[in-house]
Order: C-alpha cells, then sequence, then structure tokens
C-alpha cells in the first residue's frame, strides 16, 4: 500500500505483514513512524478480512528504539513529554490489544522501543543475528512501549528487573532459554516461517481467539472469579457463532476440524 514514509503495508492471504521501513536509521522510532504505525494497527483491527499480522523491520533490522536525534526537537517541559509519551503509551495499547494473533520477525537490534514492541506480539520468531536490549538507562530514561507490563509477565518481576537496570544485551540464544522468544529460525527463512506460522490460524475462529487473547492479557489483574466470569461472558459469544456451530457438526459427523494444529506442518510455533 502506498501513501506511508516510515513503514511498508501488504496483505495477501488474510495476513497482513507490517515492515518498519527506515533501515538508514536501523528502523529507529520517530514521530511520523509511531503515528503510522498506530493508523496501520487500527486498520488491521477493524479489516474482518485480516486474520493475523506480522511486524518485522527492514535492512536486517527489526528497530534500534527511539529516534534519539527527533527527541531533541521536543519543546521544554514536562508538559510536552507527558503529550508526546501519552501517544506512545496508546500505540503500545493498540499493539498489545489487537484482537489477532500478532508475530513479531526480529532480525538484527530489537533495542529499546523495538524491544517493547517485540515483546507485544504474541510469538516472536528471530534470527540468529537478533539482539534485544532494554537500552534505555543507558540514556537515563524509562522503559516504555509497555515492556513493564509485558516483560515481567514473560520472564518474571526479578529477571525483569535485571533486564532493565542492566540495560545489557541479550542474544538470541539467551532470549529463547528465557521465553522472550519462541523461535530461532535462519534470516533466509525468517519472514516465510513467521507467514506459515500466521497462516495456521486462517481456519481457527476468530471470535474464539480474540476472546482467549483478552482474557488471558487479564489474567494477572483478575481474580479467579472475576476471569471465570469473563470466561462465562466469552464462552457465551463462542457459543453462538456459526464457527461454533459448523465446527460442532462436523465432530458429530466424524468429519475432521477445520482447525486442527497436529496435522499442519511438524514445525513448533
Amino acid at each position: 500500500m502506498d501513501g506511508f514514509e516510515t513503514i511498508r503495508f501488504e496483505t495477501h492471504n488474510g495476513v497482513a505483514v507490517l515492515t518498519l521501513d527506515r533501515a538508514d536509521r536501523r528502523n529507529a522510532v520517530d514521530m511520523v513512524m509511531r503515528e503510522e504505525l498506530r493508523a496501520v494497527i487500527d486498520q488491521v483491527r477493524s479489516d474482518g478480512e485480516l486474520r493475523a499480522c506480522i511486524i518485522t523491520g527492514a535492512g536486517g533490522n527489526f528497530c534500534a528504539g527511539g529516534d534519539i536525534s527527533t527527541m531533541r526537537d521536543r519543546e521544554p517541559g514536562i508538559e510536552d513529554a507527558r503529550t508526546r509519551m501519552r501517544r506512545t503509551g496508546e500505540f503500545a495499547v493498540a499493539l498489545a490489544t489487537l484482537d489477532k494473533p500478532l508475530i513479531a520477525a526480529v532480525e538484527g537490534a530489537a533495542f529499546g522501543a523495538g524491544f517493547g514492541i517485540a515483546m507485544t506480539a504474541d510469538f516472536v520468531l528471530a534470527a540468529p543475528s537478533a539482539v534485544f536490549c532494554a537500552s534505555f538507562a543507558k540514556i537515563g530514561l524509562v522503559p516504555d512501549l509497555a515492556l513493564h507490563y509485558s516483560l515481567p509477565r514473560i520472564v518474571g518481576l526479578a529477571r525483569a528487573k535485571e533486564i532493565v537496570f542492566s540495560a545489557r544485551s541479550i542474544q538470541a540464544d539467551e532470549a529463547l532459554r528465557l521465553g522472550l522468544i519462541h523461535r530461532i529460525v535462519d534470516a533466509s527463512s525468517l519472514i516465510e516461517a513467521a507467514r506459515e506460522l500466521a497462516e495456521r490460524f486462517l481456519e481457527a475462529s476468530p471470535t474464539a481467539l480474540a476472546l482467549s487473547k483478552s482474557l488471558l492479557q487479564q489474567s494477572h489483574a483478575l481474580d479467579i472469579r472475576q476471569i471465570a466470569e469473563g470466561e462465562t461472558a466469552a464462552q457465551a459469544i463462542a457459543l453462538e457463532t456459526a464457527y461454533h456451530r459448523q465446527a460442532a457438526a462436523r465432530f458429530l459427523n466424524r468429519e475432521k476440524p477445520r482447525f486442527e494444529w497436529n496435522e499442519m506442518t511438524e514445525r513448533e510455533p
């Protein structure tokens, strides 16, 4: 699609691919990119034909973080900083709450805001060259892009503190051990692997996936009774979908289900 300065956006066979495209700046996020990313995520959310989204970076890097050179352009004073960061926070929420599977395909640097963006994904595939770093402390800043939300949920509070306070680099092998990523994939087949994973969800119920994703993301904030109430409300919606009725009929007729993970490709997610 045309009309964007800092990203590329394409769709094919129900899958959206969003590419950060400031390769000369290692895909560092400036205000233009932030607003374009928000617009694209809103578009993906509203398009019922799209069932999954991939986010990646151009030129051998995912995202080097916020563009420090543009930070000097802001108006002095805390109010301007709050306004800018509020927009960043709104984008992080939009990304993390996308009601479709989100897959990050990471090559090279995923620093600062890039680390935050990657951690909002439901699945992270990484090339051997991938390096993750909550680099904010190096320039006297606080992590954003909801990294304080995502990181403790992935690695636990103690490990999250160590990663944030040290601002150290994490190579792909360690990222896999920590659970930051799901699989290491050769760079030459990274996007292909991300597409294969995304296409696994084409035959799943979009309603069921969206409802489950929402409940899972709330699970740390709600008690068991609230989760049970949420499951009750979600299941009532899912039971009324045409997808469920058709799937139940196939089961009763001893037909294969449309969505059967184990009968797809043998690759692990």
